[in-house]
């Protein structure tokens, strides 16, 4: 298991942000590849409207952790659990380089700023499923590393079309240790039944991961699945069910179960987080997330934070109170609609718009309590610059990469330069 201490790998930080700094991507052939249906100025959302401590106490969250003795039973039944670098070792697929993508799909990377480092997932890999949430070993330790590895996970989504299993979640844990050659496999995301005899599918669309210290906080219906990275179990036969089938135990044609060891229900009104991510600015460390409005409502989108806990007895679980309460720090209102992705750092919420068209282009904006920002792109002085399938943000701190998704495109960009774009 990785030691808990906060360290700094100063110069393995500062020659890989040289190799990072050397080894740009040409992709500006995908950002000439405007939408001439995106020819319109987004409107200013203003400022962030703050609430006051009353209505954050608004935003909670009850926690129920799985009995020790269930996960147990289940640990027992399947093999002793695994960690991330076993996983790794067994990655059996590959990421592809820009230059093996598809003009389609290079299509999905931001116009202004542009990626610096892209990836495409395999078609065939990825057919019915949707892509949703990322987060990385930057956000597990703010050393950027899990161990000695480099990590990248991704989140995703697939819809059975069967009654008795409504969807099924899944994440790729990537091996980034080479920034030239990304190989992955699949863990699927179930929950325990019976006590820990056997489990079932995580049936909720990934919309939002974080993972910090050992544990990874998932967006559901109704709240967040806590998963535990060390607590991963092989699946041992190779088949479309899920659970304890003859000869074993199948995970959907996933090597890697990760079983949930617990959640955080909504409390009555309090809106759901649709997507996350993990804030380094703050003291204690915070999770931040942003309801799901649609693009189209008009409507306010309410984003709020809850710090970690700083018990070493409760590693990368939230901060709750005596009766397991989790309950927001800060709260706002955004008049921008439509988020997929939010990401806060500093005194600044960044915030992407989807685009309101399949073929168009998504906005990203910068917010603070006084102004809003965004890139503008054309000679129209266009704010719809950012991907079209607007999707999660995830800054890895160690770096100053933001990660994101748009479809089968995984990229990243130095904040700085997202900074610099709206200026």
């Amino acid at each position: 298991m990785k030691s808990r201490g906060r360290h700094r790998r100063q110069k393995r930080g500062r020659a890989l942000r040289a190799l990072l700094a050397g080894t740009a991507l040409a992709l500006t052939a995908a950002a000439t590849m405007i939408s001439a249906s995106q020819a319109t100025v987004s409107k200013d959302p203003g400022g962030l409207k703050a609430f006051d401590a009353a209505g954050a106490s608004g935003f909670r969250l009850q926690e129920r952790l799985v009995p020790q003795d269930t996960l147990d039973r289940l640990s027992s039944a399947m093999g002793r659990p695994v960690g991330v670098g076993a996983v790794l070792d067994d990655t059996d697929r590959s990421l592809r380089t820009p230059a093996d993508c598809t003009t389609a799909e290079r299509a999905a990377l931001p116009v202004e700023p542009v990626a610096t480092r892209a990836y495409c997932w395999d078609a065939a890999d990825t057919r019915g499923w949707r892509a949703g949430a990322v987060t990385t070993s930057g956000d597990a330790d703010d050393d950027g590393h899990w161990g000695p590895h480099r990590v990248i996970l991704s989140g995703w989504s697939h819809d059975t079309g069967r009654a008795d299993r409504p969807g099924l979640a899944r994440v790729a844990f990537v091996n980034a240790d080479d920034p030239d050659n990304l190989t992955y496999t699949w863990a699927l995301l179930a929950v325990p039944t019976d006590g820990g005899r056997n489990y079932t599918g995580l049936a909720s669309a990934v919309s939002g991961l974080v993972w910090y210290q050992d544990k990874l906080l998932v967006t559901t219906a109704d709240g967040l699945y806590v998963y535990d990275v060390e607590r991963i179990e092989r699946a041992n036969v190779d088949s479309a069910q899920v659970g304890r089938v003859r000869g074993g135990w199948s995970a959907y044609g996933a090597r890697y179960v990760l079983p949930a060891v617990g959640s955080y229900q909504l409390a009555a009104g309090a809106p759901r987080p649709a997507v996350v991510s993990l804030d380094r600015s703050t003291a204690p460390d915070s999770l931040v997330a942003s309801e799901s409005v649609p693009a189209n409502s008009e409507r306010h989108t309410r984003l709020w934070r809850y710090p970690f806990s700083t018990d070493p007895a409760r590693p990368g679980l939230l901060a709750t109170d005596s009766a397991g309460g989790a309950v927001a720090s800060e709260a706002y209102e955004t008049k921008t609609a439509g988020v997929s992705g939010v990401l806060s750092y500093g005194s600044g919420w960044y915030l992407d718009r989807a685009s309101d068209s399949r073929d168009g282009r998504g906005v990203l904006w910068r917010q603070d309590r006084r102004t809003a920002k965004a890139a503008e792109c054309g000679s129209d002085a266009s704010h719809h610059c950012w991907s079209g399938q607007a999707g999660p943000l995830s800054y890895w701190e160690e770096t100053g990469e933001v990660w994101s998704q748009s479809g089968r495109m995984l990229y990243a960009l130095p904040l700085s330069s997202i900074d610099r774009s709206v200026e």
